[in-house]
């Protein structure tokens, strides 16, 4: 079922193993070094054509700083930490208390209402973008911070419930007794077993949504529309529009726009793969 460890491999098979593993990161790395090379270079540098050759004169400073002095990009990087962690909250809180109901208690309809979570996560967003649209429209929440919080916190619960779920369903019975026959209620067993428990998924479950949240483009162009809401994705894409020569300052702001989630996944990367291993151990 799982394949074996490649120590077990023949020196042969070894070899051709990280040659295509090697490969395979090269291929991945070449853009993004690309990208970085350009950060680097000079205005007069892109207009000659060099985009792949050694950077002649390195501009740092002068191309990082332009990004957030010549252009919206810190008010997007405000925008889109306002919309972010109001979701990454929202979601965590939501999918730990839907997790532990599903998990731990029976009642009429636990199943269907656990199906219609994950089933929520095989709908393409394509679908829902006019009926969503309409909605916040209808609320009055288009073109706000409200509109993208709402509905990120909606659309990601599904698949966080998912994750908490089965790894709340794989803490040992035993605690969950024990907790009883002190006399707890259920709300005293969530907060002092459980959530010192899931700490790991909760980590974990906070970078991806985290990730996936900060790097929206579509719904962040569905939903919002005036720049004083957009978040770096969308306001990247304006950028790219805005100066549409001068590549180094868009390939500097798209540097910066990818260094939080990764700053984040460092961070909290121990947490995050221990979190991943241990949620995966019971469906």
């Amino acid at each position: 079922m799982y394949p074996r460890p490649i120590p077990e491999y023949a020196p042969l098979s070894r070899a051709v193993y990280v040659g295509l593993v090697a490969l395979v990161l090269l291929l991945w790395l070449v853009p993004l070094m690309a990208v970085m090379a350009t950060s680097l270079r000079s205005f007069e540098e892109v207009m000659s054509g060099n985009y792949w050759g050694w950077p002649k004169s390195f501009n740092f400073v002068e191309n990082y700083t332009a990004v957030f002095t010549q252009t919206a990009m810190a008010q997007y990087f405000v925008n889109s930490l306002i919309v972010t962690l109001p979701s990454v909250l929202g979601v965590l809180v939501l999918s730990t208390l839907t997790g532990y109901v599903l998990s731990r208690h029976r009642f009429p309809g636990a199943r269907l209402m656990f199906a219609l979570f994950v089933g929520g996560n095989f709908l393409p967003a394509q679908i829902m973008m006019i009926p969503v649209r309409d909605l916040m429209v209808s609320l009055g929440l288009y073109d706000t911070y409200y509109a993208l919080i709402v509905f990120h916190i909606a659309f990601q619960t599904g698949f966080a419930t998912l994750f908490m779920r089965n790894f709340i369903a794989a803490l040992p019975d035993e605690l969950f007794q024990a907790a009883r026959a002190e006399g707890a209620s259920p709300w005293q067993t969530l907060r002092h077993v459980v959530i010192p428990l899931v700490r790991p998924a909760l980590a974990a479950l906070a970078i991806l949504t985290f990730t996936f949240v900060w790097n929206d483009y579509f719904w962040a162009i569905v939903l919002t529309q005036s720049d004083a809401v957009k978040p770096v994705t969308a306001g990247l894409n304006n950028l790219r529009g805005e100066w549409v020569s001068t590549w180094n300052l868009v390939a500097a702001a798209t540097v910066m726009v990818a260094i939080p989630p990764v700053v984040m996944f460092f961070l909290m990367q121990r947490h995050f793969i221990a979190g991943l291993t241990a949620g995966a151990v019971k469906g």
